[in-house]
């Protein structure tokens, strides 16, 4: 067997690829308008996500704390929820949804936040707020368990559950992003707008590439609205575009109200932008436009130019989300390039069964490992004790140091990228996505060359 799926067999973690499962929840929060989400758990586990997130995107946004004490991890701390809710909805007039958001520490102790919700729908919102529009939403994220990535596929869920309410058919579709830069919705949004596609697009973060204007400094705000979330139910079809990152969600909506669930692929490189147009198309009836074609023959041009004279055979190892990554692997595949080791942060089960996966191991001709609840221990080993070679890293910015102490050259992509200015804003999907990507690793295999001093004749040109 030339691929081979395996766990990591080392009990602690080293380097971790993933953090905790508060932290995807609250990336699917920041996407809805007139929301802010309380995490039901100590500071930190809003103020280590919050700087990742800032460090990430490089903008200000809005986040609470229940700011659980040792007192309440002893006794309970509801009472911290009410409190937060009312402080909340008092300094923010235009807040409309909360989710309450658990951790480790309030699963572990038993606060019951759903019960806490019934409480102050039935109370505080009838009697203070009894004029406002106020949503709570219970989100169960124990960090013990899964990882962010699940975090969001659950928080997706939840919030969809919560608002999609059947009334009128509707011809939109759903498109649930997945873990997504705001460079990468605004490249979904137009191909829809290029197919002349309707959406109710969750979770909406274009807008967190804010711009700074003449009235002040800004503060980033999701732009998916309590209207979309309802309208869920009628729409024509639901794309979720990843499979761990939203496929919850879109199975919901197929199962509850019969709409269809298209889940995948991620629409990463040629072959899979192709077939969620195609998808796309079957589902609405529209036509892929002439523009996209062209869009695609640009693209083509590009990675041909790159592909066979400089990428050809390159050895990459890739870490992240499991979607982007196994993603990123077929677009390297057909880029030529040799993908040797893939690292997925969490133990989820059902990546044994991805259809994926299963392609690789009917169809790779040479060796090609999968490590599931993975760290970045495990690619540092394999490169320093064990003898694995590699051309190229892919992978966001907590595995930089790797690369810099055995001096290979490394592609930033993914979650998060704080090392290198503006990557959020440049897409990975979609044609022109698989363009600029195509670009990148070859300039970085380049300015590697350069670094090393490799006069490799094929760019002696002069």
């Amino acid at each position: 067997m030339y691929c081979e799926l395996t766990e990591r067999e080392r009990a602690g973690i080293i380097n971790p690829i993933f953090t905790c499962q508060p932290a995807g929840a609250q990336y699917a929060s920041i996407g809805i308008k007139e929301c802010i989400g309380i995490v039901h758990g100590g500071q930190g586990c809003v103020m280590f996500v919050r700087l990742l997130f800032s460090q990430h995107f490089k903008e200000s946004f809005e986040l609470a704390s229940s700011s659980l004490h040792e007192d309440g991890a002893v006794f309970g701390a509801l009472n911290r929820v009410e409190e937060a809710v009312d402080v909340l909805l008092m300094r923010y007039p235009d807040v409309k949804v909360i989710p309450i958001i658990s951790t480790c520490a309030t699963e572990v102790i038993g606060d019951d936040i759903d019960g806490v919700v019934r409480k102050l729908n039935a109370g505080l919102l009838k009697e203070k707020y009894k004029d406002r529009e106020v949503h709570l939403i219970p989100v169960h994220t124990p960090s013990f368990v899964g990882s962010m990535v699940t975090g969001y596929d659950v928080a997706v869920r939840d919030f969809v559950k919560y608002f999609a309410k059947k009334t009128e058919p509707s011809a939109k579709i759903n498109l649930i992003t997945g873990w997504a830069n705001p460079g990468d919705v605004r490249a979904l949004k137009h191909l829809l707008a290029e197919m002349q596609v309707e959406a109710n697009v969750l979770f909406e973060i274009e807008t967190f590439d804010s711009p700074l204007m003449p009235s002040g400094n800004h503060v980033s705000h999701g732009e998916t609205t309590i209207q979309e979330l309802s309208d869920t139910a009628n729409a024509a079809a639901t794309f979720a575009l990843n499979r761990y990152e939203g496929g919850k969600a879109a199975e919901y909506l197929r199962d509850k109200f019969d709409v269809p669930a298209i889940i995948g692929p991620s629409p990463i490189g040629i072959r899979n932008t192709d077939t969620f147009l195609k998808k796309l198309s079957e589902a609405t009836g529209k036509p892929i436009p002439q523009s996209l074609v062209r869009e695609r023959g640009i693209a083509l041009d590009a990675i041909t130019d790159v592909t066979h004279m400089f990428l050809a055979d390159k050895k990459v190892a890739l870490y992240g989300n499991p979607d982007l990554v196994i993603s990123l692997t077929q677009f390297c595949l057909d880029m030529e390039m040799k993908p040797v080791l893939l690292l997925l942060g969490d133990d989820n089960a059902a990546y044994k069964n991805d259809p994926r996966l299963k392609e690789l191991e009917e169809n790779l001709d040479y060796k090609l490992e999968i490590v599931m609840n993975a760290d970045l221990w495990e690619l540092e080993n394999r490169i320093k004790n064990e003898g694995l070679e590699v051309d190229l890293i892919m992978g966001h910015s907590k595995g930089r140091f790797i690369s810099i102490d055995y001096n290979i050259p490394m592609v930033r992509i993914g979650f998060p990228v704080y090392d290198r200015a503006g990557m959020y804003r440049h897409p990975v999907v979609g044609y022109e996505g698989a363009m600029l990507l195509a670009e990148n690793i070859a300039n970085t295999w380049f300015a590697d060359m350069e670094h090393k001093h490799n006069r490799e004749p094929v760019l002696n040109v002069w």
